[in-house]
Formats: structure tokens, sequence, C-alpha cells
């Protein structure tokens, strides 16, 4: 199973946890759970006017050994307008435009979609259950 959960955070309302969105999978091979702007295909969606998450800008996808990896997909820009930042405990690293990277099984950790024009972003929590 993998749990996320989402909020959407700017300037003054740093620290708030109001409007958090939730969403799981069980990790069947083949199971995704996508965040963006387009409601129709991705079950954590952020505001439509926050053009510097794509319409379909992280997706999770559970591999056929039951381990979820997730995916900055490319958008209609060759460069984005934000940055994606995974923290896993103490070690956090910057996710690449089109990069991805496999979840620790029974760890959690999150991911920081930074808007890199104002002081927004998109924190999404994960919990991948063993």
């Amino acid at each position: 199973m993998l749990e996320l959960t989402m909020a959407t955070v700017s300037g003054a309302d740093a620290g708030a946890t109001a409007g958090m969105l939730m969403a799981d999978a069980p990790s069947d091979p083949g199971a995704v759970l996508r965040v963006g702007r387009d409601g129709s295909v991705c079950r954590l969606k952020t505001p439509d006017d926050w053009l510097f998450v794509s319409r379909v800008h992280l997706e999770f996808l559970c591999g056929t050994d039951g381990v979820w990896q997730v995916t900055w997909l490319r958008g209609s820009q060759p460069e984005p307008s934000s940055e994606v930042r995974l923290t896993v405990g103490e070690y956090a690293q910057p996710l690449v435009y089109g990069g991805s990277v496999r979840l620790p099984r029974g760890g959690s950790g999150e991911l920081v979609i930074v808007d890199r024009s104002a002081p927004r972003t998109v924190n999404v929590g994960f919990y991948h259950e063993m």
C-alpha cells in the first residue's frame, strides 16, 4: 500500500495544513497514483492556476515486485518552471526533470514541488507499507 498526503502552500499560509488531500493505492503491479492540475487523471489535484505544476506532474507507479517508484513527468516545456525535492529521513536530493526514483519499502518521506517564480509549494508526503 502507498499512502499519499498533499498540501498546497503559498507565502502567508506556510505551516498550515488546512486543505490537505489524501490518496492511497494497494501495492499491486501497475497501480498508479498521479499528482497534477488535471483532475481527470490525477488523484491529487493542485489549483488550476498553479502553472508551475504540469497537468500530470508526478506519477507514482507500482512495479512487478510491489515496490513503488515516482517519476517527475516531462511537461510541454523543455525547461520546468519548478523544482522537485525528495526527502527520505535525513537524506534529501533533487529529482531530475523526467527522472525516476524508487521509494523505500516500509519508509516514508516527502516530495516538494517548488515554484521558481513565487513562494508556493506543493508538499506530497508518502508512506510505503511493507
